[in-house]
């Protein structure tokens, strides 16, 4: 494993638990190319980055080798495994899949008091755009996805959605929220799609919304060199 290993950061009183922390911490390791595919990961230094013993370290990659993350080689240890940008697009195709049907069910059943949160995010993320303000920008296009999410009450749907964006870094997520314009223009059309009790236009609003930012995602990890080895190959 590759010894620019990224310090934990977040660890606050209320911690995950610790085989999903270091499965967190892994994942970020490996769609940000800190490790690359081939690489064998040493669980010492995961232990020490995160904060913790080697069990919850080899529990937490032995949950990423069913995720398809690392493979598991007999005597030798977890390696990375290849991933692909389709791989990515894979993942965001499937949740904008559930996330459309979450919107347009929240179209049919959001209260009046839920359209006043979105109305107030989306007023509030517009003004943190304008004044630059990411770490903001990203908060509130976490809280606008999951207001929508609420509102749809629809609790084993949201629940296989949050499977599926789990495998992504919660750090990507807030890049794209913070930086792809597309944010500040989709998240007025969804509202103003959801206002209207628009259900089919509020959920190909969404997924259009969701697979864009998978093409951001690509594009970023593709100029970060993610796959250049593979390229060059």
């Amino acid at each position: 494993m590759t010894e620019n290993v990224m310090p934990m950061r977040g660890r606050g009183p209320a911690r995950q638990q610790l085989p999903e922390e270091v499965a967190s911490y892994v994942r970020e390791l490996i769609i940000s190319g800190e490790v690359r595919p081939g690489e064998f990961l040493r669980l010492e230094p995961i232990a020490e980055a995160v904060g913790v013993s080697n069990t919850p370290v080899r529990e937490g990659l032995l949950s990423l080798r069913s995720e398809g993350f690392v493979e598991l080689v007999p005597r030798r240890g977890f390696v990375v495994a290849p991933f692909t940008e389709q791989d990515v697009r894979d993942l965001f195709w499937t949740q904008a899949q559930l996330a459309g049907e979450l919107t347009a069910r929240a179209a049919r059943k959001i209260t009046a008091d839920g359209m006043a949160r979105l109305e107030a995010n989306v007023d509030e993320f517009t003004k943190a755009s304008a004044e630059g303000r990411e770490d903001r920008v990203a908060e509130l296009g976490h809280q606008f996805h999951r207001e929508i999410n609420l509102a749809a009450d629809s609790h084993r749907l949201a629940r296989l959605l949050n499977s599926v964006v789990k495998h992504l870094p919660n750090r990507f997520y807030a890049e794209i929220e913070g930086t792809v314009t597309g944010s500040q223009e989709a998240h007025p059309l969804i509202l103003e799609a959801i206002r209207k009790r628009a259900a089919r236009k509020a959920q190909s609003l969404m997924a259009e919304h969701i697979l864009d930012s998978g093409e951001h995602l690509v594009e970023m990890l593709r100029k970060r060199g993610v796959w250049a080895e593979t390229s060059s190959a």
